[in-house]
C-alpha cells in the first residue's frame, strides 16, 4: 500500500550518504604516518643520517678533476644514489672564501684545509665518526703528527689524503764535481755550504752553498727556522731563552757571518733551479716548479740535517706541512661524506689516486699512511718525505698556506720575520725574541690556544 500525502510529510528524510567512519580513520592514520616519516627523514638528513643518498660538494685545491673523477665514479658504482661534485679552488684567498661560505651556510660538505688550520676551523669541523676511524685505528693508520695536529678537544677533526715535509734538495752535479758528501748534521751542512760557495773578484756570490739566513729570498724560511727551534728543544709557544736564541742565531749566521747567502740573490727556488745553489730546503711539491724551470737539472732530496746527539735515545725531528680533508659540521650529508673519505683514504684508493696524478706530473701525493711508506722509500724526491713521516713535528711557522692577513701562520710568521731581520741588522737575539714571545701569545689567544 502506498503511503498517503500526510504520511509522506511526517516521514523524516532519508539520511545523507556519510563517509564510512572506519575508512576515514584509516586515511587519517596513513596521513599521520606519512607526516611522521617525512619528519623522520628530514631529521636524519639534518643529522647527516641520509641513508646513503644526496649530493656531496668537495672543495679541493691541487688536483685536477681528471685525477679525482675515476675514484668518484668507482665510489658511485657502489653508492648509486650519491652524487659527488669536486670543485677545484684557487689557492688565492682560499681560507677567506671558505670561512665566508661556511658563515653564510653555503659551505661545501668536504673541504681541504692545512694541518695548521685546525684551531681556526674547529667550530666548523665535524668529528671523525668512530665507525670511520676510531682513535686507535687512526693512530695506527697515519703518522703520529696527524694525530697531534688533528685532535680538537677529545676528537679527531679530519682525514689526510697526503703528507709532506721539509726536505733537503741536493744539486747532484755540484756535489759530484766537488766530491763532497751529503751532510747529515747542521755542523756538516754549515761546513759544506762554505766550501761550495763561490764568489767572483768583487765578492759577489756566483754559486751558493745553501740558501739560509734571510727572510726576503729564502722560500720556506718559517719552516726551516721552526725545524731548527724544535730540534733544539724550544717551546715555540714561549720562544725565549738560550735554546731559542741559539737557534735564531744559527739560522742567521749563514748570511750575517758565513756569507754563503745574501739579500741580493734571487729567491732560493729560482736559484736552485738555475743550478747556482748546491743545497735548498723545500717540500716535495717544489720539485714540480724546479723541473719546469730547468728540465735538465739533476737533483734529488734527502732527509733534513739533525743536531749532533747528546744522548743515545735523543729523537730526530723533521718538519711537516700537509693538507687534510674535513667535513663541515653543518653538512646535511655528513654520513655519506665521511664514508667517502674512508673510501678515499684506503690503501687501494690512495694508490690509484697517486697513479692518476702521476700521469699529469712527476709524482702524485706522498702517502699519509704508515703502511704505504715502503712503496715510496726509493723515490728520488719523495722517498725522504715518507722516511721523515714517523719523526715529523709541526707548528704555526708555515709558509704558503694562503691563510690570509688574519691567519694564524701569517701573523706568527711576521713576528719571527721581524726577529730574523733585527738580528741580521745587529740587534741582540734575546731582545728580538721578547717581542716574538708576546706576539705569539696574543695570536694564539685569538684562537683559544692557551700558553702554559
Amino acid at each position: 500500500m502506498e503511503p498517503s500525502q500526510n504520511q509522506e510529510a511526517n516521514t523524516p528524510p532519508p539520511p545523507k550518504n556519510k563517509f564510512p567512519v572506519k575508512i576515514a580513520a584509516i586515511i587519517a592514520g596513513v596521513i599521520l604516518l606519512v607526516i611522521l616519516a617525512f619528519s623522520l627523514v628530514s631529521f636524519l638528513k639534518n643529522r647527516g643520517g641520509d641513508g646513503g643518498k644526496g649530493e656531496i660538494v668537495w672543495w679541493g685545491l691541487w688536483e685536477d678533476e681528471s685525477a679525482i673523477a675515476p675514484l668518484i665514479a668507482e665510489y658511485k658504482t657502489k653508492n648509486p644514489n650519491v652524487n659527488i661534485k669536486y670543485v677545484r679552488q684557487s689557492k688565492e684567498d682560499y681560507r677567506e672564501r671558505l670561512i665566508n661560505a661556511l658563515a653564510k651556510g653555503t659551505g661545501p660538505d668536504i673541504f681541504r684545509f692545512h694541518n695548521s688550520w685546525a684551531p681556526m676551523l674547529k667550530s666548523e669541523l665535524d668529528k671523525v665518526p668512530a665507525d670511520v676511524y676510531s682513535a686507535a685505528d687512526f693512530a695506527k693508520t697515519f703518522y703520529p703528527i696527524a694525530v697531534s695536529d688533528l685532535t680538537v678537544g677529545t676528537s679527531l677533526a679530519g682525514v689526510p689524503l697526503e703528507f709532506d715535509s721539509l726536505s733537503l734538495y741536493i744539486n747532484e752535479e755540484i756535489f759530484e764535481k766537488s766530491g763532497k758528501s751529503i751532510p747529515t748534521t747542521w755542523n756538516e751542512l754549515r761546513q759544506t755550504a762554505r766550501e761550495l760557495t763561490v764568489k767572483n773578484e768583487n765578492g759577489t756570490i756566483t754559486q751558493s752553498g745553501v740558501a739560509l739566513g734571510r727572510t726576503e729570498n729564502v722560500d720556506h724560511w718559517p719552516e726551516i727556522l721552526g725545524l731548527m727551534m724544535l730540534q733544539n728543544g724550544v717551546d715555540l709557544t714561549k720562544p725565549t731563552g738560550k735554546l731559542a736564541e741559539d737557534a735564531l742565531l744559527f739560522y742567521t749566521i749563514f748570511s750575517s757571518s758565513d756569507g754563503v747567502w745574501d739579500a741580493t740573490l734571487p729567491n732560493s727556488t729560482t736559484s736552485f733551479a738555475s743550478g747556482k745553489l748546491a743545497m735548498y730546503f723545500g717540500p716535495s711539491w717544489r720539485a714540480f716548479e724546479i723541473r719546469l724551470q730547468n728540465p735538465n737539472l739533476k737533483f734529488k732530496t734527502v732527509e733534513v740535517p739533525q743536531l749532533p746527539k747528546t744522548a743515545a735515545n735523543e729523537p730526530d725531528v723533521s718538519y711537516a706541512s700537509y693538507w687534510v680533508e674535513g667535513v663541515w659540521t653543518r653538512s646535511k650529508n655528513k654520513t655519506v661524506a665521511w664514508d667517502f673519505l674512508k673510501f678515499m683514504s684506503s690503501k687501494e684508493s690512495l694508490e690509484k689516486f697517486y697513479n692518476l696524478a702521476s700521469k699529469q706530473r712527476m709524482f702524485g701525493e706522498p702517502y699519509p699512511r704508515v703502511d704505504m711508506a715502503n712503496l715510496l722509500m726509493s723515490h728520488p724526491i719523495i722517498g725522504s718525505t715518507v722516511k721523515q713521516g714517523p719523526i715529523a713535528q709541526s707548528w704555526f711557522l708555515q709558509s704558503r698556506t694562503w691563510d690570509g692577513p688574519t691567519g694564524i701562520n701569517t701573523q706568527i710568521n711576521k713576528y719571527f720575520e721581524d726577529a730574523v731581520n733585527a738580528v741580521n741588522q745587529g740587534k741582540e737575539a734575546d731582545k728580538a725574541l721578547e717581542t716574538v714571545s708576546s706576539g705569539v701569545i696574543q695570536v694564539l689567544s685569538q684562537y683559544g690556544i692557551k700558553v702554559q
